[in-house]
């Protein structure tokens, strides 16, 4: 014997729910879809059937030489603990199954400036521009290079420019 007995019945309190949910999902969809029309958030990669990578992806060749230490476009660097490789289909890629292998990439660092995503291309992304692969991260000194004098190590001390020169 039931002695608390229900207000509402259950198919009034499903109806009652649903219109109460309703609104929080036509808010998420649109939000949603603000999103993926937003033109700032998109790349020529996308444009052409590609995916979306976030502002500041840079491109480069990029070896695994023994994870996490990695060639990128010839320089010596290193991946971030818990770095991702993304594959041409989308799949996650463990370093040592590419180690030796020269790939087109796109990629970006974390703070420290170590890389810490990577996306190995398909033939129509690498075909695409990238708006960020010849400008560098940031336009300040170690991520500009040769902007200005460079110190050869041979230079006297005493002809070094001086603190307010």
């Amino acid at each position: 014997m039931n002695r608390c007995r229900n207000k509402i019945s259950p198919p009034l309190r499903t109806l009652a729910l649903a219109a109460l949910l309703a609104p929080a999902a036509l808010l998420t969809c649109a939000g949603a879809s603000a999103q993926l029309l937003d033109p700032g958030s998109t790349q020529a990669e996308a444009d052409n059937g590609g995916r979306t990578f976030p502002p500041g992806t840079l491109r480069g060749r990029f070896m695994v030489v023994n994870s996490p230490e990695i060639l990128l476009d010839g320089q010596p660097e290193r991946m971030s603990p818990g770095a991702r490789i993304r594959s041409a289909e989308r799949m996650l890629v463990m370093p040592a199954a590419i180690t030796g292998q020269n790939l087109l990439v796109n990629y970006t660092r974390d703070a420290a400036g170590l890389v810490r995503e990577v996306w190995i291309l398909t033939p129509d992304e690498a075909r695409a521009k990238r708006a960020s692969a010849d400008r560098p991260l940031f336009n300040f000194w170690p991520f500009v290079a040769d902007s200005g004098p460079r110190d050869d190590g041979k230079t006297p001390f005493d002809q070094l420019p001086k603190y307010g020169q």
